[in-house]
């Protein structure tokens, strides 16, 4: 006879960031509990019974739904990076000043205006994933004297070397920035470096000068910078959801960074990972990239649907820019203008009428019942 201890845990490099493990005990203790009187036998299945389904009951509520542990190995950057070069057979591909070793993928030196970039070579066609990113930001530069940062891609092009760390501006697809250079010093204060998410459908530009606020869907500061431990980020989309998680403080467990819903990604385009210095410069590496499948239920309609097609986008009741300064990184609303003044005013004077009419049918009623004592 067998019983289970079932318990929540979080993955980091290794799996998928919910889980659920289970401990298979041997059944020495119920063989000696089962020696003695049935009943206590009796008793003792039933307690353990009883408790698993409690313990189950828990695992429900913090797991999410679908999750399953699937690595995808022709997705994944990991030791001794084999499979990474120019030869058709590659399965990662690298350019600018990206060097490959043993132990880690430099995309930079420690050295003024350097760039470079690794891509999997292998369009990803899973709806539902979820990207494990080990790094490491390390630099000789005092206080706020490094930079630039690394960006992590989802993107429809692969290798396009540009001005956004790296990579190419008026992307397609799906951007996470760790930043570490703060540019804009007359706006609002935030804390650096800071990591922030960006969807974008190939129209909006990255505004380097204000640190991708105006495009930004949300973000978080964190210590990510010659940290003595390992730093892990990890981005999960499922369902339209994208949660980005970080695990920098040596805790092994991970912290919410950015949770948004409404966010639309086609199959088919390419993981990959950037980084750029300038005046200022830093170490940037990639340990490892795993990219995990999550086993998730869709409608039949969501099934048939050509998810090739779909053009990268957030439902948003505002365009990202609309939005102004956040140090928090979520969406505030702008300054009420144009068509948008019209509308409250209008609003407004509907209510205004609604209550007037509200108010004399009251009052009417009031004077007839108030004649009928008299």
């Amino acid at each position: 006879m067998w019983h289970f201890v079932v318990s929540v845990r979080m993955r980091k490099a290794n799996g998928p960031v919910y889980g659920v493990s289970r401990k298979k005990l041997g059944g020495e203790s119920f063989s000696r509990c089962c020696s003695g009187k049935m009943g206590g036998c009796r008793a003792f299945r039933d307690s353990a019974l009883l408790f698993v389904l409690l313990e189950l009951s828990l695992v429900c509520c913090d797991i999410t739904d679908g999750n399953a542990e699937h690595l995808k190995r022709e997705h994944s950057l990991t030791k001794p990076y084999q499979g990474v070069g120019s030869s058709p057979s590659s399965q990662w591909d690298f350019s600018g000043s990206t060097l490959v070793t043993s132990s880690y993928v430099r995309l930079t030196p420690d050295e003024r205006s350097k760039q470079g970039s690794i891509w999997n070579t292998v369009p990803c066609y899973l709806k539902d994933w979820e990207m494990h990113v080990q790094f490491k930001i390390h630099g000789s530069g005092k206080k706020s004297l490094h930079g630039d940062g690394i960006a992590l891609w989802y993107t429809k092009d692969r290798l396009h070397s540009g001005p956004v760390f790296g990579n190419q501006d008026q992307f397609l697809g799906l951007a996470i920035f760790l930043d570490t250079f703060r540019n804009d010093l007359d706006g609002t204060a935030r804390s650096f470096p800071y990591i922030s998410a960006m969807v974008n459908n190939g129209s909006v530009s990255y505004d380097h000068g204000k640190d991708g606020r105006s495009s930004e869907l949300g973000g978080c500061s964190a210590e990510i910078r010659n940290r003595d431990h390992d730093t892990y980020l990890a981005i999960r989309y499922s369902k339209g959801r994208l949660t980005v998680m970080v695990d920098v403080d040596d805790k092994n467990e991970w912290n919410e960074c950015i949770d948004i819903g409404g966010v639309r990604l086609p199959t088919g385009y390419f993981f990959g990972a950037s980084a750029a210095t300038g005046d200022l410069s830093d170490n940037h590496d990639i340990i490892s990239m795993k990219l995990y499948q999550l086993m998730v239920e869709h409608t039949a309609e969501e099934e048939n649907l050509d998810w090739t097609k779909i053009e990268p986008s957030v439902s948003l009741l505002k365009s990202p820019k609309d939005n102004i300064d956040d140090p928090t990184g979520n969406f505030r609303g702008t300054p009420l203008t144009g068509w948008k003044v019209f509308l409250l005013l209008l609003c407004a004077l509907l209510g205004i009428v609604v209550c007037a009419v509200v108010g004399a049918v009251v009052f009417q009623r009031r004077q007839e019942r108030n004649k009928r004592f008299y």
